[in-house]
């Protein structure tokens, strides 16, 4: 790498701009990525390294891949293809749905999913799951701040918070009998993980406590008829907030408990669930991840329907919500500089008691609490905090129901949709679908076969680089996001420079990105408005 430009990129990061605290407080301003002329990085003569990526090290490169600061005094850009690719798809999640019979009459296809870390440790998180005690499929991204530990609670409890709004009365009760006869409990959900994807398992019989009181609070309404689905999703979200933040005031006698509800309450995540059920889809939003539907119309041109909004200082929804919800004199300080209180990009999130609760309240626990700058916990009071809560985790939730031209649905944290547009990954969709179908090879076979015309369909398949092409659409999208130049054609040095920059510099440059890519079976859909 040229001295010139190692200077210049090591400058930018040792000059930046950051909040500063012990604990990482929030998002960044990132500088415009396609402005940099990647082709200068790379020296050509520079030797690969050695190395591959594991499981092990899905979300953090290793030494031979990404250096760890900007003040290592030599570092290199270089990658091999393998080496990127094995990076690139470390992630990776795919499921296809059938049903006992080996048919699939769901409306859900199948789906994929992939991450790829900026923060070290990663931020984001994910959850796919299918309901076995009601009807549908759900499926969830959620990007942390300030730490992962509230976006890994709320990842683990949201969707079962969901799936218990759901339940009728009779199965409520059911659980409830089970649970005080301590008999075991039928499974509420089926979940699809990849095998990295982090569960603590030390806290679930204290996360499982907390939802049996939320369903005893539901038996307790005494309502026959339950909740609609959109009233199920708003519920579920804010109780699980509501119990975040009571489950750091409730006195603990084991710290380790003491010091994760402390570490999931003081930091934050925003939240963007899906829930599908034959035609139906219900999309319940906080924050500025975001769910877009493909739509392919009667003549094969491609469109964009999104489902959701983003709930920051771009939004004039959110902006005037916020005014009306606190007085006339805190009109110009609800937003500086395009953050809530100067502070927060999303204007709503999980977590983040320090935009809820009191001065007091925060004082009072913090006083009783450990070491909180050993958990990495941001003790800051922003000026203007006069009226709080400026948070809250209440959803959006919009309803669509599903046609035949519905292709799939992409869920996605904001780190994907600041590199891509909503038409550019709809785009890239398409033409990823496209060309995996041509480039899938016609086995027409001739008789008799023999192993030099299967030898030959093998080359030709080969010749037509489908080994090279990405089998997961959410890789494909990551590669693109990272490594599209200012013309928005894919550059592999801008890819492999994104891959391996210091952890100091990478945050600067993109964000943790977590993508879900659900595609729908249009003849099942098409089956249920010909029967309905």
């Amino acid at each position: 790498m040229s001295r010139t430009v190692s200077s210049w990129i090591l400058s930018s990061a040792r000059n930046s701009i950051v909040l500063q605290g012990k604990g990482r407080l929030y998002s960044i301003c990132i500088p415009n990525r396609n402005k940099v002329k990647w082709k200068l990085v790379f020296p050509k003569t520079h030797p690969y390294p050695a190395g591959s990526c594991s499981l092990d090290d899905t979300f953090s490169l290793k030494k031979a891949f990404r250096h760890t600061s900007t003040e290592e005094e030599q570092f290199s850009f270089q990658l091999s293809p393998s080496q990127i690719n094995d990076i690139l798809r470390a992630g990776e999640l795919s499921h296809k749905t059938l049903d006992v019979s080996g048919r699939n009459g769901n409306s859900v296809l199948r789906f994929e999913s992939n991450q790829l870390a900026s923060n070290s440790p990663m931020e984001d998180r994910r959850s796919a799951a299918t309901c076995l005690q009601t009807a549908g499929m759900m499926f969830g991204v959620f990007d942390g701040h300030a730490g992962s530990a509230c976006a890994q609670a709320v990842s683990e409890r949201l969707l079962h918070y969901i799936a218990v709004s759901l339940m009728s009365r009779q199965s409520l009760e059911e659980i409830e009998l089970a649970v005080e006869a301590m008999r075991p409990v039928r499974p509420i959900l089926q979940w699809h993980r990849h095998p990295s994807d982090v569960e603590y398992r030390d806290i679930t019989a204290r996360y499982f406590e907390n939802l049996r009181v939320y369903w005893q609070h539901l038996l307790d309404l005494d309502t026959e008829l339950g909740f609609s689905l959109e009233e199920a999703m708003v519920s579920a979200f804010k109780r699980l907030d509501s119990d975040i933040s009571l489950e750091v005031q409730a006195p603990q006698e084991n710290e380790l408990m003491r010091n994760i509800a402390l570490q999931v309450a003081f930091s934050g995540a925003t939240a963007c669930v899906a829930h599908i059920d034959g035609v139906h889809l219900h999309v319940a939003n906080t924050g500025d991840c975001r769910a877009v539907l493909g739509v392919q119309e009667e003549d094969g041109t491609w469109s964009t329907l999104p489902l959701t909004r983003d709930h920051n200082a771009y939004d004039e929804f959110e902006i005037r919500r916020l005014k009306r919800e606190h007085p006339r004199s805190e009109e110009k300080t609800l937003f500086v500089n395009d953050r809530l209180l100067g502070i927060l990009m999303p204007s709503r999130a999980f977590g983040d008691v320090q935009l809820k609760w009191s001065k007091e309240l925060q004082h009072s626990v913090l006083e009783n609490s450990c070491d909180v700058e050993a958990l990495n916990i941001y003790q800051y009071v922003p000026p203007n905090y006069h009226t709080p809560p400026y948070l809250t985790a209440e959803p959006e939730v919009t309803y669509h129901r599903l046609r035949s031209k519905d292709k799939f649905l992409v869920i996605a944290s904001d780190g994907l949709w600041e590199m891509l547009s909503n038409e550019k990954v709809v785009k890239l969709i398409a033409g990823h679908l496209t060309e995996l179908n041509v480039q899938k090879p016609q086995l027409i076979f001739k008789k008799p076969v023999n192993l030099g015309y299967m030898h030959n369909l093998l080359l030709q398949r080969k010749s037509r680089g489908l080994a090279s092409l990405d089998q997961n659409i959410c890789t494909h999208l990551i590669r693109h996001a990272i490594g599209s130049n200012e013309y928005g054609e894919l550059d592999p040095d801008k890819v492999a420079a994104m891959l391996t920059l210091p952890e100091d510099l990478a945050r600067m440059y993109r964000d943790d990105i977590t993508v879900t890519v659900v595609y729908f079976n249009s003849q099942a859909i098409e089956q249920h408005h010909r029967n309905h």
